[in-house]
């Protein structure tokens, strides 16, 4: 009876051991790595979408003179809470290190869901690509200009809706929504300063590409 229980056990256990590593759970696990520098993770391989995003990106950067070796790709589809800013090596197709985005309430006390908007006074993410402008430190601290380039998010630099970041926007995955901004693009005080050797680094401009 021991012999018995002891095998049976061991079948189970070895059964355990099969389905996690076949897992979708175990597989994100193995496949996420620090990203150097901060407490956040990075996927090393890119997932289809953003592939496909980085190789409209890099036709859309090829002809206009912009920064074509890396570039922002932000994933409105994903939960907040989740990383979906995702800086983009182009030259070597992958993901350099991912953080954490809010995106805008519309001037509501809680925004379900999305809702995007390019009006004016309206506190609603807009979708599209912008061009990163000029720094300057104003309300929410060191904030980059944005200057967008479609006609879902042309009235973002009279909006002034801005890359900036907010102590309420955590440097690592939460299991629940993080908090909304206005508008603007709002990162993790930290994941700011990674982006910021980015920018200023860069003789060119660099492109921020909002999408869903």
């Amino acid at each position: 009876m021991p012999k018995t229980r002891t095998t049976i056990l061991l079948i189970l256990f070895f059964l355990c051991i099969s389905w996690l590593s076949s897992s979708v759970f175990w597989q994100g696990v193995k496949n996420r790595v620090p990203v150097h520098g901060s407490g956040s993770y990075s996927l090393p391989v890119a997932t289809d979408k953003i592939k496909s995003k980085a190789s409209e990106a890099k036709h859309f950067l090829n002809t206009r003179g912009y920064n074509a070796s890396v570039c922002f790709l932000l994933d409105m589809s994903l939960p907040s809470g989740q990383e979906r800013f995702f800086i983009y090596d182009l030259r070597n197709d992958s993901i350099q290190q991912a953080g954490l985005v809010a995106h805008g309430n519309c001037y509501q006390n809680w925004l379900q869901g999305r809702q995007y908007s390019n009006v004016v006074g309206s506190g609603c993410t807009s979708l599209g690509k912008y061009r990163i402008g000029s720094s300057y430190t104003g309300k929410w601290g060191y904030s980059y200009k944005l200057h967008g380039l479609e006609s879902s998010n042309n009235n973002a630099f009279e909006r002034t809706v801005v890359l900036h970041s907010h102590s309420c926007v955590p440097e690592t995955e939460v299991a629940e929504e993080i908090c909304q901004s206005n508008g603007c693009p709002t990162v993790s005080p930290q994941f700011l300063q990674e982006i910021k050797l980015i920018i200023n680094s860069s003789k060119k401009p660099v492109l921020l590409w909002i999408y869903e």
